[in-house]
């Protein structure tokens, strides 16, 4: 069965949305006590007599295809998460069907009257069976972590010029990088600003957090906010430790909203609220986790804005003393991963034609040994422009800092730069006297980075650059949406949230105890589902239902996003990137949509098969 029929078939049975009607063009209404079958249309209503129904049946197969059958198989009732079963139980309640099968209206029927609380778990039955066995063979293996996806469309055709950022853009790095940044750090906690000794016990926690954290500054609180500025419940920590739901509304005065737009500002830097929105921050989220989590242990006085900087601090030196160029550089195999791989990306795009440019904050000597690794030593001649050390996002924003010439040697040079060429080096500058110097400019410019803030923002907001973000996290993520286990879990939660909106009209007191039993395994599902990723904060693009602040800014600084720069072989480079069409809330669940772009879409995978 097609995702087409699945879909179909689901959400005809919900009618999940008030009293709108069913996706389909037009429906026959039974109305059993005048035995007369309506057509509406343009406004009218035909009555046939119950002779003419020979000939336009309300039990024709074009009615029928919008009714559920009323024989929930024995294995309905299991609960997908915790095997729940329901004993079997008859449908034909009052203001259900009539006897017909017919669900979502009231009418009037001879039939055996049963109790609100048997109606209702008979419609719980009849849509777990309905789940069960509508999600088509093969329908968890649609994604793949090497596709590329879209926000914006975006023709391939039209792009000239590409521009790349270097750490975690042509260079990612092993996990290992991020265990000697904590364990480095935490040193310098405990050496230089004096911290306790009994911190140094607390190793690093690889799974721990998750990128596009927020942290409150003031209160020491380590939290996933969706879209809307509201705290996830149940991804709230202090320390190592989840903090309460209804201490987490003490603590934000009854509300679980936070106003980011005056606490955190547009790059999420603070002063009260500071977004983690890079890969390097990793390391810094767990270890203000578990300073906390020390002091708070071992009941200590301490103030969280203080720690916060001390943190921050001692993060900031790993990169400043130049610790972390050094592991890299005296082990380039142990830190650079699929160097090969950039070296493909860039030997494609330069033998189309394409002029290439690097912008990154890294300093010379470290971006010429990691490139030289996987590029080879004449890796400057694959792109047009060089540019080290060059304090994004600053860059893009100021037009004080000149350009300034590095020699072979990575010296600085000060001879005044008129132009901006090809085998050159070059230091700091700015983003005005760059498109200046170039020309490049608008939409026929593609630039990639992984930080939302510091490489893309600006680029899309204030120059109308293409930008693609790079996210290493989705190559875990479509693994985890891809499991039957998800797609289950899933699709019987959207079910059963469907059940809960258009059932909940039903108030006597054994309904209302029915519709709790279901809202108490809505919660189950939603956290086996959250678990899935990540068991303290989920997904990074998605809170229960809503897309999270992180995926939001995604969709809103990036015109394309994937897992890593060699998803680019995958396509011709007249490819046009087209989004999928997700419909809006007062739109027809139209499920096609979903399906006929975006996400298959991997023409040329298989040349990438003596790569990887």
């Amino acid at each position: 069965m097609s995702f087409k029929t699945a879909g179909t078939a689901v959400s005809r049975a919900l009618w999940t949305k008030g009293n709108r009607t069913p996706p389909v063009a037009r429906s026959c209404k039974v109305n059993a006590l005048s035995s007369r079958c309506v057509v509406t249309g343009s406004g009218r209503q035909a009555a046939h007599k119950k002779t003419q129904n020979d000939e336009q049946s309300c039990g024709s197969n074009s009615c029928r295809d919008a009714l559920l059958s009323s024989e929930p198989s024995p294995a309905a009732h299991r609960h997908q998460a915790g095997g729940k079963k329901r004993p079997q139980e008859p449908l034909g309640a009052t203001g259900a069907t009539g006897g017909t099968g017919l669900t979502g209206r009231s009418y009037s029927s001879t039939a055996t009257k049963v109790d609100q609380k048997t109606y209702l778990w008979a419609r719980y039955s009849e849509m777990k069976r309905l789940v069960h066995d509508l999600i088509p063979p093969g329908a968890c293996n649609l994604l793949n972590s090497s596709t590329i996806y879209a926000n914006n469309e975006v023709s391939l055709a039209e792009v000239d010029i590409y521009g790349f950022d270097y750490d975690y853009t042509l260079a990612l790095y092993s996990n290992v990088l991020d265990t000697m940044i904590y364990n480095t750090a935490r040193g310098f906690l405990i050496e230089h600003f004096k911290y306790p000794e009994g911190i140094r016990k607390y190793d690093y926690i690889p799974n721990f957090a998750a990128r596009g954290l927020h942290y409150d500054i003031e209160k020491g609180l380590l939290m996933k906010i969706d879209a809307f500025h509201y705290i996830q419940p149940g991804t709230v920590y202090r320390g190592l430790s989840p903090v309460p739901d209804d201490k987490v509304l003490q603590l934000y005065g009854g509300t679980h909203h936070v106003p980011l737009q005056q606490d955190s500002g547009f790059y999420g830097k603070g002063p009260k609220v500071k977004q983690f929105m890079d890969i390097f921050s990793l390391p810094e989220m767990t270890l203000l986790a578990v300073a906390n989590d020390f002091f708070i242990s071992n009941d200590i006085e301490y103030d969280p804005v203080h720690l916060y900087k001390d943190v921050s601090e001692a993060i900031g030196m790993v990169h400043i003393k130049g610790y972390m160029y050094k592991w890299i550089m005296q082990d380039l195999e142990k830190f650079i991963l699929r160097g090969e791989e950039t070296y493909a990306v860039l030997h494609q795009l330069v033998s189309q034609g394409k002029k290439l440019f690097l912008i990154t904050n890294s300093p010379f000597s470290f971006v010429d040994k990691g490139m030289i690794h996987m590029v080879g030593q004449n890796w400057r001649d694959f792109f047009d422009v060089v540019i080290v050390q060059a304090d994004k996002p600053h860059f893009f924003t100021d037009c004080v800092k000149p350009f300034r010439r590095l020699d072979g040697n990575g010296d600085l040079q000060w001879d005044k730069i008129n132009s901006l060429e090809k085998g050159q080096i070059y230091k700091q500058g700015n983003l005005f006297d760059f498109l200046r110097l170039t020309g490049w400019r608008g939409s026929s410019v593609l630039y990639f980075g992984d930080h939302l803030y510091s490489d893309l923002a600006d680029l899309m907001l204030r120059h109308g650059w293409r930008t693609g973000a790079i996210v290493p996290e989705l190559d875990l993520e479509t693994k985890v949406v891809s499991t039957e286990q998800y797609a289950q879990s899933l699709t019987w939660l959207q079910a059963l949230t469907g059940l809960l909106e258009r059932l909940q009209m039903h108030r006597d007191t054994e309904s209302k105890q029915v519709l709790q039993e279901w809202l108490k395994e809505r919660e189950e599902l939603r956290l086996m589902t959250k678990n899935l990723f990540n068991p303290q904060f989920g997904s990074i693009f998605r809170t229960c239902h809503n897309p999270t602040y992180f995926s939001r800014r995604l969709c809103r600084f990036s015109d394309i996003y994937m897992a890593s720069l060699s998803c680019l072989l995958n396509y011709d480079l007249s490819y046009t990137f087209y989004p999928r069409r997700t419909p809006l809330q007062h739109e027809a669940p139209l499920w096609m949509d979903q399906l006929c772009t975006g996400c298959m879409k991997t023409p040329f995978l298989e040349e990438m098969a003596h790569i990887r």
